[in-house]
């Protein structure tokens, strides 16, 4: 959890201000949730790894008795906790005011979530989530949308050349099933596929047979990984999506993952009724991954991942939760968000300053009377300037220094007696 100062803070809400810019423009509508929800709902299994780094609250009015009576059930202790993600607490709201929303629901939820981290880079125990999210629309049309409200927001930020790995769970699973892994050791190897990237075929292999998975079922996975490829560029496509899997897969998935394609191609060209395939679409910012696993344990359809040449790991993601709100709501309803990773975000993006609205930082005497150096505020400030008042010290050039990391852009002076003259403002720098 960590301090931010004045220009960390200012470069912070600028990032931020451009996401909600970008999501609102693509139709989705900003709401707000408690920072803590009751922990049945946050430790309910559907929150995967997440649930164990929750962070409770214990019960109000509790004694040292009532303590040492839980010493063996500490959770009977805790009634609320805060929230470790963005996901469970939409789903509640749902629930709660589904009637006054509409029946396709875009949401935005921009807020700190909380997680009992190993603090590390890039890796904190408070942190700001960015998430859209359709409820209500089953069709690969809200996956799209989610895409391409993303990467769009991805380039308002100065970070252009971003892609999205795709994959769906149900391909997954269907996958497994094929090479004969059973269904109850599935979670087990799917930690295990899911650190591909890291360890390799040979070092993926090697773990699965550590773990005891069904031999015949790990050797029909390892000839998979081992099968010759042609080097033939494939566009994404149904052609590249079943070169990509083991003969058989399901026709209706690979249909539903080649028209998120061919819808988020149409958008970035902005040529209504475009497909994957016509002329000039070849480079969909959209690539197959049948390895792409995604931890969270709600996830039933597509779950896909942020990616930008600029780094190594994925800077968000997300997936279809259909399963979720039904526990909440009484019956089904279709979900699927994406959240960007903030923190790593913000990282990334280049320093700027606002040209159309200078900051200027008035250096004044110690005598100057308060009264004309606010006139002289004023009347910057309705020139449409950012002020700030700095009492001259015998280091000057420390104290511009100082202004100039806090991003202001020029300064003026003023000593006593000048309430009619004009002031001189000059750059800084």
């Amino acid at each position: 959890m960590r301090d931010f100062l004045p220009a960390e803070k200012a470069r912070r809400e600028r990032v931020l201000a451009v996401i909600r810019e970008r999501y609102r423009v693509h139709g989705f509508d900003e709401i707000e949730t408690p920072v803590m929800e009751e922990y049945s709902r946050l430790h309910a299994g559907i929150g995967g790894d997440n649930e164990k780094l929750a962070y409770n609250v214990l019960k109000r009015g509790l004694d040292a008795e009532a303590i040492r009576a839980a010493a063996d059930d500490p959770a009977s202790l805790t009634d609320l906790g805060l929230r470790y993600d963005l996901t469970v607490p939409l789903a509640r709201f749902y629930a709660t005011n589904r009637g006054r929303l509409p029946a396709v629901f875009r949401s935005i939820q921009i807020a700190p979530v909380w997680r009992a981290e190993r603090p590390q880079k890039g890796r904190y125990r408070q942190f700001v989530q960015c998430d859209i999210d359709i409820i209500g629309d089953p069709s690969p049309r809200a996956e799209a949308e989610l895409i391409v409200a993303t990467l769009d927001t991805l380039d308002a930020m100065g970070l252009d050349g971003g892609s999205v790995r795709i994959n769906d769970r149900r391909v997954l699973d269907w996958m497994l099933d094929s090479f004969g892994f059973g269904v109850e050791e599935r979670p087990g190897v799917l930690i295990t596929v899911d650190k591909l990237d890291k360890l390799g075929p040979e070092g993926i292999v090697a773990e699965l047979r550590d773990r005891g998975a069904s031999p015949a079922a790990v050797d029909a996975f390892e000839a998979f990984l081992r099968r010759p490829m042609t080097l033939e560029y494939n566009p994404y496509g149904e052609r590249q999506i079943r070169k990509a899997l083991p003969e058989g897969a399901p026709d209706d998935v690979v249909a539903d993952l080649v028209g998120i394609g061919h819808a988020v191609a149409a958008a970035r060209a902005a040529t209504p009724g475009a497909t994957a395939g016509d002329e000039g679409l070849a480079d969909i910012p959209v690539v197959f991954d049948p390895f792409l696993v995604r931890g969270m344990g709600y996830y039933t359809g597509t779950i896909f991942e942020l990616a930008h040449p600029s780094v190594e790991y994925s800077l968000g993601g997300g997936g279809r939760y259909d399963g979720m709100i039904g526990r909440f709501l009484g019956q089904d309803a279709p979900a699927v968000g994406f959240s960007i990773g903030f923190e790593r975000i913000v990282d990334l993006i280049a320093e700027q300053t606002d040209a159309a609205a200078p900051a200027v930082v008035l250096v004044h005497d110690r005598d100057v009377p308060e009264g004309e150096l606010l006139a002289h505020k004023a009347a910057l400030v309705r020139q449409g300037s950012r002020v700030r008042l700095e009492q001259r010290t015998k280091n000057l050039k420390a104290l511009l220094e100082r202004a100039a990391a806090d991003g202001y852009t020029a300064f003026a002076t003023v000593g006593a007696g000048a309430a009619t003259a004009a002031l001189e403002v000059k750059p800084l720098g």
